[in-house]
């Protein structure tokens, strides 16, 4: 599912068929070298699988990549993931060669298809063709409708899930050829989820590189920079590792074990995480790398091995104890499973070392496909495919948008996970933070309708209450009790709030009828004229969507006869004629911002796009861009352009969701106005610090401030200040002089997504 189709051959490539030739010889071989057949089955896969390549070659033939080598090698190298970096066997092979040949060819069909391999190989490509149709969609805010679409299609088979994977990965590792707006479009989509579906499976190398794929897109001096931080202390690191594992490898050694060691750099995604989450530089950021100790021993011997190994390590290494995590009692799951531990060096530097089996790893590795290697294992299969089942019960809510349930099914993808327990000892997995309301809805819908409160290790709890790992919960409820719509702000899973979402639908049709009753009868009270233009200019008026929402709570008594009185009094007789409708609505996803009118020489901004409007446009105070920020525009039907920074968080979901409204824009060299911006500073309690740094702001760099708050408390003084300054360059330098002042731990850019000094 290729994004990078072209035409015409790029002018810096060269065409020698010859060569072109061989070379994709060369990858169909490399593919029979990673495919590991069955025996009984070697002889008839391998002719199915040059069936599927020579078929694949035939209708790719005169189609070019954007970086002008033939398209069949895009399929060639799908395929390889699978194999090599997945696991999976000779029907997603199949799948892979073939998956873009009926949308993007005119030589066969879904018919042929099925004649030559069968009804699984068509199911998976018709589910694969499906998806490229969703994601060629361009009508105006559908991305967030064509995801939904996507996860419809792919929840059919896991199959098509991981094909997809590595096709996003091989299109992640050739996306230099595309254009810029392109590909940060591609990336955000990446990050926002494709890399949580990878993490979902158990893919971590994947779900790692497609993090670090997407960075070097969205914040390519970012990913630049602690690259070659990560190359610079390479040696260093290197040198402290063999120090630290020495007595570790002689005493595995000694004991017979048949073992390996790995040396894993965290991923710059990750490494860039830690260093936006606590404020540090990449200095400060002390577990770059973790050890991996991965033995070979029997599924018996698995658990009774890896304590052992913990012992070991523990006995020449002091353990912190918070930083014990046994993902092997308990997998995670998706299936991981791996002891997890911090210990102190003797340089005095706290190491990562993880314990695991060859057969744990392999499922860490490759996730899902590596299962089925390994039947009748400790791993609980049912964890492994449920996640596929809470796609599908996702899916089944009937409310229609799409923005929410992506929201949501992305929140889920990233959740981490508490383990609880019935009455009857039975293992529950839930997200972090669920309460018991999500535990009931997760036993039954009535359960979770009818829930009370419950006892959790028999001591009562309301349904409220957030479980921890371990709980054991029984259930109370009565049939009194229905659903509220505060639950929903007490619930986690997407389960849940389904759930509650569609008994409260049924619950506002049976009272409905009631309170538009009693509301007709405080119009005829107020002796008001009630017309189809009347009841709408209300209903903007109050926030409600729906007339329904208006019955409904009329009928709660949350609107009475007195809520309008006030209204009519407040606006005159002529009230109903004299209402605005709010002119934002709560769904709003463009992000708040000041408006300024478009000047070229004022503003600072131009676009690159011919067809866009800059006749307004408004700077979103989420991130607060100024000139020098690497920057995007979003366009909106009625606010113009808004102005995010590239690195923004909110402006990363923008383009994943609403990737055909997203304008490339910058910021011109001659800027004449100042931006907003703020600087967070951390330092010791001294006196005078104010006053040096408010002699700085304003008599050296002579920037206006906006307003200045400090605390103090034990010693320690935290503050922040807004200022108006014009550019990165002159915030930068403003930064630098504060950092010089004695006794200024430290000082950064509110909002710093690329901070990497």
């Amino acid at each position: 599912m290729s994004n990078q189709i072209m035409t015409q051959t790029s002018s810096l490539y060269t065409v020698d068929p010859y060569r072109e030739r061989i070379d994709i010889l060369k990858r169909y071989r490399r593919l029979l070298t990673v495919w590991k057949p069955k025996p009984d089955k070697e002889k008839t896969d391998r002719a199915v699988i040059r069936k599927a390549f020579q078929m694949a070659t035939e209708a790719h033939k005169d189609m070019r990549r954007k970086s002008g080598e033939p398209y069949v090698i895009h399929p060639l190298e799908v395929a390889i993931i699978c194999v090599e970096e997945i696991g999976l066997g000779t029907t997603s092979i199949v799948s892979a060669l073939l998956h873009d040949v009926i949308e993007d060819t005119d030589l066969y069909k879904l018919e042929d298809i099925e004649k030559i391999f069968g009804s699984r190989v068509t199911m998976i490509i018709d589910g694969l063709t499906k998806i490229k149709k969703i994601f060629d969609n361009t009508e105006p805010s559908s991305q967030a409708v064509n995801y939904r679409k996507l996860l419809e299609t792919m929840s059919s088979d896991v199959r098509v899930i991981l094909i997809k994977l590595a096709d996003r990965l091989h299109n992640m590792r050739t996306l230099t050829f595309m254009r810029p707006e392109k590909q940060m479009k591609i990336a955000a989509e990446t990050h926002y989820l494709f890399a949580p579906l990878a993490h979902r499976l158990g893919l971590y190398a994947i779900k790692s590189e497609l993090e670090d794929l997407a960075l070097k897109y969205t914040e390519p001096e970012v990913y630049s920079n602690i690259s070659r931080k990560i190359d610079e202390s390479e040696q260093v690191r290197s040198g402290f590792a063999n120090k630290f594992l020495y007595p570790i490898r002689k005493e595995l050694s000694e004991k017979g074990y048949s073992y390996r060691i790995l040396i894993r750099n965290k991923s710059v995604y990750s490494i860039w995480q830690k260093m936006q989450k606590k404020n540090i530089p990449f200095d400060e950021v002390y577990d770059v790398f973790a050890i991996r100790i991965v033995v070979d021993v029997p599924l018996s011997n698995e658990r009774t091995s890896c304590w052992e190994i913990y012992a070991l390590v523990t006995d020449h290494y002091r353990p912190k104890p918070d930083r014990l995590r046994d993902w092997i009692s308990i997998p995670k799951a998706n299936g991981y499973q791996s002891l997890h531990t911090t210990v102190m060096s003797h340089s005095g530097k706290w190491v990562e070392v993880q314990i695991r089996t060859e057969r744990m790893d392999e499922i860490a590795e490759k996730g899902y496909a590596a299962h089925y290697k390994y039947k009748g294992s400790y791993n609980d299969e049912r964890n492994i495919d449920n996640w596929l089942d809470r796609i599908r019960d996702m899916l089944s809510r009937t409310d229609g948008d799409a923005v929410n349930f992506i929201d949501e099914f992305q929140g889920y993808l990233f959740s981490r996970e508490i383990f609880v327990f019935t009455p009857q000892g039975e293992l529950r997995i839930l997200p972090a933070d669920s309460t018991v309301l999500d535990f009931a809805y997760a036993i039954h819908t009535e359960v979770g309708d009818t829930c009370i409160g419950a006892n959790v290790n028999h001591q009562l709890k309301p349904r409220y209450y957030v479980l921890k790992n371990g709980d054991q919960i029984e259930v109370l409820s009565s049939k009194k009790q229905e659903p509220d719509e505060e639950w929903l702000n007490h619930v986690k899973t997407a389960r849940a709030k389904t759930k509650i979402k569609e008994s409260l639908r049924e619950i506002k049709k049976r009272h409905t009828e009631e309170g538009k009753l009693v509301f007709e009868g405080f119009v005829e009270q107020f002796g008001l004229e009630w017309t189809q233009e009347s009841q709408q200019l209300l209903l903007n008026q109050m926030g409600y969507s729906s007339e329904t929402d208006l019955y409904y709570n009329v009928y709660r008594g949350s609107f009475s006869a007195n809520d309008l009185k006030r209204l009519i009094q407040a606006s005159g007789k002529s009230w109903f004629s004299r209402i605005n409708p709010f002119s934002r609505s709560k769904s709003d996803h463009t992000g708040q911002g000041r408006v300024f009118p478009f000047q070229s020489s004022g503003s600072g901004v131009l676009s690159t796009s011919a067809t866009a409007d800059l006749s307004q446009h408004s700077v979103a105070t989420c991130c607060n861009p100024i000139p020098g920020d690497d920057v995007m525009g979003f366009a909106t039907p009625d606010r113009g352009i808004i102005i995010h920074r590239s690195s923004c968080p909110e402006a990363i979901e923008l383009m994943s969701k609403f990737g055909e409204n997203v304008i490339k824009a910058k910021w011109t060299d001659n800027a004449k106005i100042t931006f907003l911006a703020g600087i967070t500073i951390s330092s010791l309690d001294k006196k005078g610090l104010l006053f040096d740094i408010s002699r700085i702001i304003s008599d050296e760099m002579d920037i206006n401030i906006k307003s200045i708050k400090f605390e103090s408390d034990a010693g320690v003084t935290q503050g922040q200040i807004m200022i108006y300054v014009s550019n990165t360059g002159q915030l930068a330098s403003l930064i630098n002089k504060i950092r010089k002042l004695d006794g200024v731990q430290k000082a950064y850019r509110i909002g710093s997504y690329t901070n990497t000094d």
